[in-house]
């Protein structure tokens, strides 16, 4: 990892495969962001109504159903996400939502955030 700093951010992993959500984590929280990480959609809204999340990876296919309208929420929130899927024909199933693809290095992820952080919140500081 490089010298990249996520301290003050908190990011929310919505990701049903343990192992997969844990390299995740690992990868955000040695940036220095705080993690959150649920399993299911209804446990992402839920989180991000009870605490607003500086940015959301999630996964394309959680266990319980349609992701819409967590997809609506974060956008009235103004609240940044990636799509991380196995699945490679998404194409207009996030509206401009950035995908990046399974099985991705972590590091990865955690720049396409702080690219999204910096794109979407122009106001904040990272310490890179």
């Amino acid at each position: 990892m490089n010298s990249t700093s996520l301290a003050g951010c908190t990011i929310l992993i919505c990701e049903d495969e343990p192992l997969i959500a844990l390299g995740i984590a690992d990868a955000f929280t040695g940036a220095g962001a705080r993690v959150l990480t649920v399993r299911s959609l209804a446990s992402a809204l839920s989180a991000i109504e009870n605490e607003v999340p500086s940015a959301v990876v999630l996964d394309h296919v959680l266990s319980d159903g349609e992701r819409s309208q967590l997809c609506k929420r974060l956008n009235q929130r103004n609240i940044p996400y990636l799509v991380h899927s196995g699945y490679s024909n998404l194409d207009g199933a996030y509206g401009d939502a950035v995908q990046v693809p399974k099985p991705a290095n972590p590091d990865v992820l955690v720049t396409t955030v702080l690219g999204l952080l910096q794109r979407r919140r122009p106001t904040l500081h990272l310490n890179l």
